[in-house]
């Protein structure tokens, strides 16, 4: 595997958005298929229930569509993750549903991706779903989008539709701030320009799907200038040979952290030096977002879970007051003045809903100020007051500290997503 382990492989996480019938499952299928990630026993069991179904060719699409109730009714109703591997990248894949009663799904499988896929129909251009998904994109922060232009095999691989498409979406993508885009005309059915490069459309010069995300750039997606390290655990093995042992444990969420730095530890305000950064496998001289370490420091200070270790100079908001947008995913409205439990990073503590600002109409993008019932799977902005401090960035600059959920405390149900603003 090129010298490297396989499990020191880079691991890409994408999710795909479309609409109903844009080809998501099909596109997934083709990736797993034509990459040879699929064993043939799995190819025979869908070849034999394409023949059931009278269908001409074999269905890749029955690869993603796991649940019996989506491969009957033909559609994708949850986040069905699949994982496979080439010999340049791991990946895992969040098929999410395209119906607007759906967008929880969507931003649950989409919340922790370095990418989004974004699939058009070739024969209809930019649709509301089109609006929405990237709206949802942009919204969740995720750095890189590709909007795959399919069907092109149903519009006689038409550069002039290609680059229609590509220009309308520029236009509206244009305004939502979204730091990476990238345009590949393909055809899922057929494969043009998912794993294999197409016959059919030698005006595009561009790499194939696969191509782009095996070597997309995505070691700055972490944020690696804000040091923030939220304890989960304090280590205290009290045996006789780590007598004196008092580790940090955690996942840092920002940041590079090396022995010898000065860090301040919040809410004290104490501030100390990293003695070691200890793992698994031995103690390292560096250590940066998402690893998951344990530090201890030169100075005995009073840390507990729910505190985090930042730098001097470099401080998270130290806030009770938060504005959010937030993604309602339960039955159960928002209730204003509701009181409600809330996770965020290693901490735990409850909140008020003090004022909902308005909804966003998905579709249009518009907001509405009038009307402000947060409901199943409405997206809106709201403030809350927490009963005690939170160490919070700005979503943009660090998905790890900048979201939290919200969860029922009578059912302990998570009822909502937010990201901070």
């Amino acid at each position: 595997m090129s010298g490297k382990s396989y499990l020191d492989m880079e691991l890409l996480r994408f999710s795909t958005a479309g609409s109903v019938d844009d080809g998501k499952s099909t596109l997934i299928g083709r990736m797993l298929y034509d990459s040879k990630s699929i064993f043939q026993d799995q190819y025979e069991a869908i070849e034999a229930s394409s023949k059931k179904k009278g269908e001409a060719t074999v269905n890749l699409a029955l690869l993603t569509d796991g649940l019996r109730s989506e491969r009957e009714q033909g559609i994708t109703i949850d986040v069905a993750y699949r994982y496979f591997a080439t010999p340049k990248r791991k990946f895992i894949i969040a098929d999410t549903p395209g119906h607007i009663q759906y967008t929880r799904n969507m931003v649950t499988g989409a919340s922790t991706s370095n990418l989004s896929i974004i699939l058009i129909d070739a024969r209809k251009g930019i649709i509301e779903q089109t609006y929405r998904h990237t709206f949802i994109a942009s919204l969740l922060g995720i750095p890189h989008v590709v909007f795959c232009i399919n069907k092109m095999d149903l519009v006689d691989y038409s550069e002039e539709v290609f680059e229609g498409i590509k220009k309308d979406t520029e236009a509206f993508v244009s305004k939502l701030g979204i730091q990476d885009i990238n345009f590949i005309p393909i055809s899922a059915l057929k494969g043009d320009n998912v794993v294999n490069k197409s016959e059919n459309m030698d005006w595009y010069q561009g790499g194939t799907l696969l191509y782009l995300l095996e070597n997309i750039h995505i070691g700055s997606d972490h944020n690696h200038v804000d040091c923030r390290f939220p304890v989960q655990y304090v280590i205290r093995p009290q045996t006789d040979e780590f007598h004196d042992y008092r580790g940090y444990a955690g996942r840092i969420a920002g940041g590079v952290f090396k022995p010898g730095d000065k860090v301040v530890a919040l809410p004290s305000g104490f501030s100390s030096t990293i003695k070691s950064i200890d793992t698994m496998d031995g103690p390292i001289e560096e250590a940066f977002a998402p690893m998951s370490v344990t530090l201890t420091l030169e100075d005995e200070i009073d840390i507990s879970r729910g505190d985090m270790l930042v730098r001097e100079n470099n401080q998270p908001t130290i806030t009770q007051d938060i504005d959010l947008m937030v993604c309602w995913l339960n039955e159960r409205p928002m209730q204003l003045r509701g009181k409600y439990a809330i996770k965020h990073t290693s901490n735990d503590v409850r909140c008020i809903v003090k004022e909902i600002k308005y909804k966003v109409d998905i579709n249009t993008l518009h907001r509405l100020e009038d009307d402000k019932e947060i409901k199943m799977n409405d997206i809106g902005r709201v403030s809350i007051r927490t009963t005690k401090p939170l160490f919070v960035d700005d979503y943009k600059r660090n998905r790890n500290t900048g979201s939290l959920i919200i969860i029922d405390e009578a059912t302990n149900e998570t009822v909502g997503a937010g990201m901070i603003l």
